[in-house]
């Protein structure tokens, strides 16, 4: 195994920027819980409103509307059970969200939907986009929360989420988005967007693992998922996790701060390797939308090759990459959003999702246009004597 390390799987999670591990190794000794009210304290708990304002710079919505999480999974689900709760006094029941979504909301409404709640899998077209006129049919009076991840995690495809919410609220639902891939790579203003309720998970930005948020639009209802103390207003019980919210403060103040350079860098590396591997490797397909793409993501099929295969042997010349989501990287069955797009199983057993961030160079890309092709040409031969 050679000695050099390509690490390219950034949407399945990023390392901490030098930024962010200088503040939370200086902010270490900051140790005092922020719901008491003594010295220490205090100073805790002005840095998590700290925190609590850039998120929601980051996220083009007002401090007072985030609550912190534990992630990305914690705030769906506290959506989706807080639309459960109110379902009853509301005189709606049915759930609108889509077949590509994350797990977490897939299985979170796949739950209500065995509870006996009317729940639509929006279809997609061959790039991942949302067949508008099935979504304008399944509105109805009766449509209590439209669910709807701004940005794929493996394709990169980009919705339309201000036009989704515009129609939503014609027919009076609440409106959620999974913005986790999306923030940091593209603009995301909630207000502009008209949403209810936003999910953003921190270790996506650069930030530590175990704290994200969910933005909640004043009015909007909101349930805990977690009952206890009345940390959050009450929305969300348990001892501040001051070290990870801080540095998701100061994650997100970079990342706003190099939105427009970031999106430059990895999409003149991206379109680079897209242009390598299309160059030098017959017969494979680009999956996802041409132009309403994050600029980091590629995700390609390479027919007659086996993605577990193919992932093995770039992992032996140092190249860490993705079979598609993390989530779901221990399940055998092929991606559910590429089988969603028309992909046929055995193509979608053999796609791989390279993913780019700050540390991808033009050195990087050119190592893996090198490595990659006699990669898949030598699968694609045991293939075919097999």
């Amino acid at each position: 195994m050679t000695e050099r390390k390509i690490y390219i799987d950034y949407n399945a999670t990023t390392p901490l920027r030098e930024e962010v591990k200088a503040a939370i190794i200086e902010d270490l000794g900051i140790y005092g819980n922020a719901s008491s009210m003594h010295a220490s304290g205090r100073l805790a708990h002005a840095r998590v409103e700290e925190a609590r304002q850039a998120v929601g710079a980051l996220l083009g919505a007002p401090a007072a509307g985030i609550i912190f999480t534990s992630g990305g999974s914690e705030s769906n689900n506290t959506v989706f059970q807080t639309m459960r709760s109110i379902a009853g006094d509301s005189g709606r029941n049915e759930f609108i969200t889509t077949a590509i979504e994350h797990p977490c909301v897939l299985n979170s409404a796949s739950y209500l939907k065995k509870l006996g709640f009317k729940v639509t899998f929006l279809p997609v077209d061959d790039y991942g986009k949302i067949k508008m006129d099935a979504y304008k049919a399944a509105l109805s009076d009766k449509t209590l929360l439209v669910s709807v991840m701004m940005a794929n995690n493996e394709i990169g495809t980009i919705q339309d989420i201000k036009e989704i919410s515009r129609l939503a609220k014609e027919k009076g639902a609440w409106v959620h988005s999974d913005v986790v891939q999306a923030v940091g790579k593209i603009p995301v203003n909630a207000v502009d967007l008209g949403v209810d309720y936003l999910t953003v998970s921190c270790h996506k930005i650069y930030g530590p693992k175990g704290i994200g948020a969910l933005y909640v639009k004043k009015g909007a209802p909101l349930f805990p998922l977690i009952h206890g103390g009345h940390q959050e207003d009450g929305f969300r019980a348990g001892t501040y996790n001051n070290i990870g919210i801080l540095g998701f403060g100061i994650a997100a103040v970079l990342a706003r701060r190099d939105l427009d350079k970031y999106a430059r860098q990895t999409r003149a590396l991206r379109n680079k390797l897209r242009d390598g591997l299309l160059a030098r490797v017959p017969n494979i397909k680009i999956n996802g939308h041409p132009e309403d793409v994050l600029p980091n993501t590629l995700n390609v099929s390479f027919p007659r090759a086996e993605g577990e295969a193919i992932l093995l042997s770039m992992d032996i010349k140092g190249i860490e990459a993705s079979t598609g989501s993390a989530c779901a990287s221990g399940s055998l069955e092929p991606s559910h959003v590429l089988m969603a797009l028309g992909v046929d199983a055995e193509l979608a057993h053999g796609s791989i999702r390279f993913s780019l961030g700050w540390g991808t160079s033009d050195e990087d890309i050119d190592y893996i246009i090198e490595e990659v092709p006699p990669i898949i040409a030598r699968l694609r031969a045991m293939s075919t004597l097999t």
